[in-house]
């Protein structure tokens, strides 16, 4: 899912981090320092995710965030150095859409803005007309967030959707249980490597005929799961 992701971070050295990061994962970015510069970038560009830094300097995050939600239903993710609850629940009543605190990993804030750009239902253009993705008899529509096994829905925790979301755009890939782990992280905060198997167990009983004897959602012994079928 390629997005244009506002980039706002005083430090620029976070901020090139990020940019590059973005750009990796095949997305598009603008970098600003300050809060009235992430402002006017906001009503310029419009963009899909705003990745939005409390500290900033002229105007804070919380400042920023409080106009963006009053003009527009742009997602954010906050970057916070302050841990703190108070903090953490003010950006979140403000209209924030998911936060991380500092430090953090790169990759796993690629995987919130994954996570936050789904549940948005912003998708790019050429995807738009059928943002629908289709494996092994599985469809998953990441707009209205629905699942279908062999045209039966499927009801699907806020995990195991991203991990089908994931493995349906990627058929036949075999992710590990760290990157299903980092998938899951923006529903799951305390998921563990361990919570990834049993998500998958959960599925194969939704998905499969037999789910000691899975056909679709298999195991990799010694890297992780793969979900087989073709398109």
């Amino acid at each position: 899912m390629c997005a244009h992701v506002l980039v706002a971070e005083d430090d620029e050295m976070q901020a090139e981090l990020i940019r590059r990061s973005l750009l990796a994962e095949g997305h598009t970015a603008t970098v600003v320092h300050d809060g009235r510069a992430a402002l006017d970038a906001a009503r310029r560009f419009a963009p899909d995710l705003v990745v939005l830094d409390l500290m900033l300097p002229v105007i804070d995050g919380f400042g920023v965030c409080r106009v963006l939600r009053a003009d527009d239903d742009i997602p954010v993710l906050m970057l916070t150095a302050r841990s703190t609850e108070d903090d953490i629940l003010l950006g979140l009543e403000l209209g924030a859409d998911d936060y991380m605190t500092k430090p953090y990993s790169p990759r796993e804030l690629m995987a919130r803005i994954r996570t936050v750009l789904r549940r948005s239902g912003r998708v790019p253009a050429d995807r738009r007309e059928d943002p629908v993705v289709h494996a092994a008899g599985l469809s998953v529509d990441p707009v209205r967030h629905e699942v279908r096994c062999d045209s039966a829905p499927v009801e699907c925790t806020p995990a195991e959707f991203e991990i089908l979301l994931a493995m349906v755009g990627e058929a036949e890939r075999v992710f590990s249980r760290r990157q299903l782990l980092e998938i899951t992280r923006g529903t799951d905060r305390a998921s563990t490597e361990r919570a990834v198997d049993v998500h998958i167990m959960n599925l194969r009983k939704k998905i499969e005929a037999d789910p000691r004897r899975p056909a679709r959602l298999l195991t990799v012994f010694g890297v992780g799961y793969k979900l087989s079928g073709g398109r």
